[in-house]
This record gives C-alpha cells, sequence and structure tokens, in this order.
C-alpha cells in the first residue's frame, strides 16, 4: 500500500476524533474558533475520504491491519466499494450539517454547544470506522462507539422527555449490539475468522442450523439500529434532539450504519449463495415489507413534522434491505444507491424543518400553511427532496427507486414489486400535501408573524444539499462516483 493511501485512509479515521479532542480546546479561547475548527476539520475528512475513494473507484483495494490481538483476530481496516460509499456520503454530508448546526444553534441560543460539537464529531469518525471496518470485530467496535456517542445528542436538551428518549435509544441499540456479538462469536467460532469476503464465508449446503444462528442475530441486532419493526420505536421517540441531531441520526451516521451493517451481513459474511438456497430470504425480506407499508401509513396520520420524516426514514431503510434481499444485479445497485439518495434528501427535509422552526416555532404540519410564502428557498428545497423519494424525476430517488423495481422483476417477485410501488404512492401522500400547504395563499395569516424569511447559515446547505439530489440524477457517476461503485459491489458479490 502507497504511502499517500495510507496516509489518507489513516486521515480519513482519524481527523474527526483529533477535530473532536481539539473542539473543547478551542471553545475555551473563543466560539467562533471552535465552530471554524468543525467545519474545516469536515472538510479536510472529505478530502481524505475522496482520495481513497478515487482509488477503489479505480479499481484499489485499501487495506491497513492496525493491531493483530489473536489468530485472525485483528483491528484492521480495508476499503472496498460500499465502504468507500458510506464513507464518501457520510464525510461530505458532514460538512454541510456542521455549517448549519453553527446557524441552528446560535439562532436557538442553545446550551452545551461544546458538548454537541464535540460529540458530533465522534459520531462522524466513529462512521468512518464503520464504513472502512475490514471485519465484523472492528466493525462492531465502531458501532458500540458511534452508539455511545450519539447517546448525549439525543438527550442534549436534558428534559425529562429528552432523558426518556435517550434511555430508550440506548436500551434498543445496546440489545441489538448483544445480538450482533453473539452471532460475532459463533462465527469466529465456525468459521475462523470475522473478516469480510465478497460474496459471503458461507456456501451453498451449509448447516442451515448455524446459518440461522449467525444470520438471524445478524440480522435483528443490526436491524435494530436500521429501525426494523418491531425495533423502531427508538427513532421517532428521538426527535425530541435539536434538528441538527435528527438529521445525523436519519443522514449521516446512526441509521445509516445500521443498514449498511445489513448489506455487510448480507452480501460480505453470509453470503447470496447461502442465502438464495434457504428460507433466510423470505422472512427478513417479508420483515421488510411489512415494515415498508406499516412505516408509511402511520407517517400519513403523523402531524409533528420531524416525527412524520422519522417514520419516512423507518420506510426507506426497510427499501434499502430489501432491495439486498433480492440478490439480483439491479436490486444491489438500487438499494446502495437509494442509502445514499434518501442520505441527501433526508438531510434536507430535516434540515428545512429546522429551519422553519427557527423561523417560526412551528413543528406541526397541520401549522405550515403558508409557510412557503415567508420561506420559498426553504420550502422549494423541501419539495425537491419530497419528489424525490416519492420517485419523480428528475430528482436522484427516481433512478435508485427505478433499480429497486427493475431488481424485484429480475427475481420474479411481483409482490415485491408492488411493495415498491406501493410505497411510492403513500411517500406521495404524507409528503406533498406539505408542499401545497406550505404555499398555500389560505395561510398568509399564520405566517404573519415570521419577521425574516431565511438565514444563510441554514439556506445555504439545504441548497447545496437539494442541488446534490438533481445533480445525482443527471450525472450519476460523476464526482462521488456512486452509480460505478454500487455496480461494483454488485458484480463483485454475485461474480457476473
Amino acid at each position: 500500500m502507497e504511502f499517500i493511501e495510507k496516509l489518507a485512509l489513516s486521515f480519513s479515521v482519524s481527523l474527526p476524533f483529533i477535530g473532536a479532542a481539539l473542539i473543547p480546546v478551542f471553545a475555551q479561547k473563543n466560539e467562533n474558533l471552535r465552530d471554524l475548527s468543525t467545519v474545516v476539520i469536515s472538510i479536510f475528512t472529505f478530502i481524505f475520504t475522496m482520495v481513497c475513494t478515487l482509488k477503489v473507484a479505480d479499481g484499489s483495494l485499501l487495506e491497513m491491519r492496525v493491531l493483530t490481538f489473536a489468530e485472525n483476530v485483528d483491528f484492521y481496516f480495508r476499503i472496498d466499494a460500499l465502504g468507500a460509499t458510506f464513507a464518501t456520503l457520510s464525510s461530505f454530508l458532514w460538512i454541510f450539517v456542521s455549517i448549519y448546526s453553527i446557524g441552528y444553534m446560535r439562532a436557538l441560543k442553545e446550551h452545551s454547544q461544546t458538548r454537541f460539537y464535540f460529540m458530533f464529531a465522534v459520531a462522524i469518525g466513529s462512521a468512518l470506522g464503520v464504513a472502512y471496518s475490514g471485519n465484523l470485530l472492528t466493525m462492531y467496535m465502531f458501532y458500540e462507539i458511534l452508539s455511545l456517542s450519539t447517546y448525549p445528542l439525543v438527550l442534549h436538551k436534558e428534559t425529562e422527555e429528552a432523558l426518556k428518549a435517550g434511555r430508550k435509544y440506548l436500551a434498543y441499540l445496546l440489545s441489538g449490539a448483544g445480538l450482533v456479538l453473539f452471532s460475532m462469536i459463533l462465527l469466529y467460532l465456525t468459521q475462523g475468522t470475522t473478516d469480510f469476503y465478497a460474496g459471503g464465508l458461507f456456501d451453498k449446503g451449509s448447516d442451515p442450523l448455524i446459518l440461522g444462528l449467525i444470520f438471524f442475530p445478524l440480522f435483528l441486532g443490526f436491524g435494530t439500529k436500521a429501525a426494523i419493526m418491531p425495533f423502531h420505536e427508538w427513532l421517532p421517540t428521538a426527535m425530541i434532539a435539536p434538528t441538527p441531531v435528527s438529521a445525523l441520526l436519519h443522514a449521516v451516521a446512526v441509521v445509516k450504519a445500521g443498514v449498511f451493517c445489513v448489506l455487510r451481513t448480507v452480501l460480505y459474511i453470509v453470503g447470496p449463495d447461502a442465502i438464495s438456497e434457504s428460507l433466510l430470504f423470505s422472512i427478513p425480506a417479508i420483515l421488510a415489507s411489512f415494515t415498508i407499508i406499516v412505516a408509511n401509513v402511520l407517517a400519513i396520520s403523523e402531524n409533528n413534522l420531524k416525527k412524520r420524516l422519522a417514520f419516512s426514514t423507518i420506510n426507506n431503510l426497510s427499501i434499502v434491505i430489501l432491495g439486498t434481499l433480492l440478490l439480483t444485479p439491479s436490486g444491489i445497485k438500487g438499494s446502495i444507491l437509494h442509502m445514499v439518495y434518501h442520505g441527501f434528501m433526508k438531510i434536507t427535509l430535516f434540515m428545512c424543518a429546522g429551519a422553519i422552526y427557527v423561523s417560526t416555532r412551528k413543528e406541526l404540519v397541520s401549522e405550515l400553511v403558508g409557510v412557503g410564502r415567508k420561506m420559498p428557498y426553504t420550502m422549494f428545497s423541501f419539495g425537491i427532496c419530497a419528489i424525490g423519494l416519492v420517485g419523480i424525476p428528475p430528482v436522484c430517488g427516481f433512478l435508485s427507486k427505478w433499480y429497486l423495481c427493475v431488481g424485484a422483476i429480475e427475481k420474479k417477485e411481483i409482490a415485491y414489486l408492488l411493495v415498491f410501488l406501493t410505497s411510492a404512492l403513500l411517500d406521495a401522500v404524507y409528503l406533498l400535501p406539505i408542499v401545497f400547504r406550505g404555499f398555500s395563499k389560505d395561510g398568509e395569516r399564520s405566517v404573519s408573524g415570521v419577521a425574516h424569511s431565511e438565514q444563510w447559515l441554514l439556506l445555504l446547505p439545504i441548497l447545496v444539499t437539494s442541488s446534490c439530489a438533481i445533480f445525482l440524477f443527471l450525472f450519476p457517476d460523476s464526482f462521488f462516483h456512486f452509480y460505478g461503485l454500487s455496480a461494483k459491489v454488485a458484480r463483485s458479490v454475485l461474480e457476473y
């Protein structure tokens, strides 16, 4: 491994932790210096991450063994196409959620801002560690750091409701981690390794009992962080946290890490061959389908904007899982693209919700009549990403949903095709009325108290991420190389 590649990998993972250590130091001198350091560290983290991503896109495989604990038990980094995709998504969005956080936290005069930025940086570093892990042991370590670092962010307001939400958050995620730990130990005892291999560690004809004992705890354990039903309740409850935390939970790190780990389990631990020849496919696929439909139905009846978006996230995460479980080229490609595209669209929607709250103090969908007339750029950006989640061009969500539907057809599973199509219809039912309501003339009086329209520290990130949602539709393989990386993953795990 060349020096520059090793340097880029090292700094990509370590810079967020270095930044976290520096934030309290800078905060003692000047708050502006603290906030500036957060943005600067996020920019350099993305630069080093892109160096790694470009190498992987060119066909390289970056590896670095840091520590060896025992035979085939290593603290081990390995960047493949799937890891590069998640790392690029997380590091890029961190830049804009950092800028947004500065405007949001200052506008609301939030307390404990230094703690907030410190834990935020640790969470991003943990997410990058999850992305670059070369084996289940390393991924598990960063996965747990991610859970613990986001716990103080969830209970940031320190109200009774926030403390309750934090306890629920930790109880769900640590319980899921316990299931993962069980499977990891059994995996090492039976296979002699926890390393990731494209196509998985199990062949056709593997012992179904051992396979089930390893797969299901991993699926349910990681699925808890991916908010698959019935292990989803922590996510809507966690919406008590400040909006930048909601953006972190939904688009940048936490639930994305959960669904990323499910993809690792299916494609790189158990493997398509072992899953496709057994009943292991049908049970999690049915569970994901149930989550998709029920989450959408719950979203329709939810009046709190952030909680409605939370149920939307639950739906979309299970769309990614179901697409992966199709185990077809288009299904896998579509699921990876949807994981990425959902990140861009959902972070925009949450930042829009936060900007509306800063200006109007309105949190309920029923209160948003006419808001778009005072905040046109914010609501227009919301509309772009809303139609993207529905799957309407020219927004990137159309591409990922197209491949998911093609994947269901390749699998000859019409029932799952109907799940995808029904989900898109229900997305429109609960997202598009928000936009119509926002631009309605009937609400001009209801927003007469909005003294100003949009603050630039809040608006700039919104405009960038919503523009990216269109850019990724028009140029799906430009700059970030998400399209090519997703195709590379599908080829490597299916060997076609």
